[in-house]
């Protein structure tokens, strides 16, 4: 049996509030919202202890006092115990809207969950402290997800949820294959071997994609007091390793294209470790107490979708020097459609859920790349590495492969609080993508404008 207990609820509606009514349902069928309380406080008739409420809204719940004492020395004091599924604004004594011996606390919910309550009846007195009459913490607000969420809307639209079926990745899918051919043309076995001889390059690449970026990412998330979703998703984004498209930058802005190859391939394996580790380390300051499952199954995809056609380029620079020379010559215009088709489709996937971005991840999202861009330069320019190599490094540390970080919150979490977290991984592989796009076309333009020559 379900018993209905009416609130007042104050919805928020843009710039103007208004006032409306609804229903804070009491499921008092089971043993759990059912106690044989006999204490001075309680919510109702007392008869429940578990409450529904709506996600993101406002309003207002009345405690009853049947304390003796007198009621203008009486004062209640309430505390959410998880401020993300439920806040508590303030607590008014009921006055003329209600009984002598009542007490009104506004609310605000947030994600969906379970918020347990601390409700505390204080006696006060003008020559002494309040003295604690009764605390109770078997009350319990249970805040349901909204039906037309944008988490919902974002499933209808074929978003965030279903990117793998989207119609432009696999329109781009034969082209990605066949631009990592050409890259596989342009891997020089001598400088692979130098590398392999002098790893420094690929130590640093290490050092600053999972030990410096994960650490900005946890610091300016505590600056900024971004929610507790938002900030390990911020993280789980900048501990993931180079993104693929590292090495297509290289070859546009002029960096060691073998190098970027391997440093691509050289972090997605470390990250095998590193980003459990991250997680679990991160997570626990964060409060997250929830496991993370990190996709080893895509990490191995990752690794075979750039070994496999970067082998293949290289068999065939080797057997077919005239498909070789083919190959080459449809490298830049490739890369340049699938950079264009990258911005797109990720833009059309995430359109839903950046409709309520909040601002301050947008600022921190669009950091994260030139940040990296930062650290990688400044760690090449130190270890006295060429400029090929230095623009390299910038690129393969300021690119992270924010599909992994994807994988990761929504293996994790539930869908409404997954979809809530990939916002960080949404607006970082957007500005990323976006700032590199104009990086190139300023190289390009600067190309033509003051070396004509080249």
């Amino acid at each position: 049996m379900r018993t209905l207990f009416t609130l007042c609820l104050l919805l928020i509606g843009g710039p103007n509030r208004t006032w409306a009514t609804g229903n804070l349902t009491v499921d008092s069928s089971t043993d759990t919202s059912r106690t044989n309380h006999t204490g001075y406080i309680s919510i109702g008739d007392g008869s429940a202890q578990e409450f529904e409420f709506p996600e993101n809204t406002e309003g207002v719940i009345v405690i009853s006092s049947r304390y003796r004492g007198s009621s203008r020395k009486q004062t209640v004091r309430v505390r959410s115990l998880d401020p993300e599924v439920l806040s508590v604004l303030n607590v008014t004594a009921g006055g003329r809207e209600g009984p002598a011996g009542s007490f009104i606390f506004s609310i605000r919910s947030g994600f969906p969950g379970r918020a347990p309550l601390q409700i505390q009846l204080l006696d006060r007195d003008r020559d002494s402290v309040p003295v604690l009459i009764e605390e109770r913490t078997d009350y319990f607000i249970r805040v349901e997800p909204s039906e037309a969420d944008a988490a919902t809307r974002l499933l209808q639209s074929g978003g965030l949820s279903h990117f793998t079926e989207n119609p432009v990745l696999f329109a781009l899918l034969p082209l990605i294959f066949v631009n990592k051919c050409a890259f596989g043309c342009k891997v020089e076995v001598e400088v692979l071997r130098a590398l392999l001889r002098r790893p420094m390059a690929l130590l640093l690449g290490v050092l600053a994609q999972f030990l410096v970026m994960p650490l900005y990412a946890y610091c300016v998330s505590r600056l900024l007091s971004l929610p507790t979703a938002l900030s390990l998703g911020l993280v789980i984004t900048c501990s993931a390793p180079g993104g693929g498209g590292g090495y297509l930058y290289s070859l546009l802005l002029g960096g060691d294209v073998t190098l970027a190859i391997s440093m691509t391939l050289v972090s997605t394996v470390v990250a095998t470790a590193a980003m459990p580790l991250s997680s679990a380390l991160y997570g626990k300051l964060l409060g997250v107490h929830a496991a993370l499952h990190v996709p080893f199954v895509k990490i191995l995809g990752t690794l075979l979708f750039i070994a496999i056609p970067i082998s293949l380029g290289m068999l065939i620079k080797l057997r077919l020097p005239a498909l070789t020379r083919v190959l080459l010559v449809l490298i830049r215009p490739f890369s340049v459609v699938l950079m264009v088709g990258g911005i797109f489709m990720a833009y059309q996937m995430g359109a839903s859920i950046l409709a309520n971005v909040q601002p301050q991840i947008v600022a921190v999202g669009v950091t994260v790349p030139l940040l990296g861009l930062l650290v990688g330069a400044g760690l090449a320019r130190t270890a006295g590495l060429a400029l090929p190599q230095m623009k390299t490094v910038s690129i393969e540390v300021g690119v992270q492969n924010s599909l992994l970080a994807l994988a990761v919150m929504q293996l994790s979490f539930r869908r409404v609080e997954a979809d809530f977290a990939s916002q960080a991984p949404f607006i970082v592989a957007l500005s990323s993508t976006s700032e590199m796009l104009l990086i190139v076309l300023g190289s390009f333009i600067w190309r033509k404008l003051c070396c004509p020559q080249e």
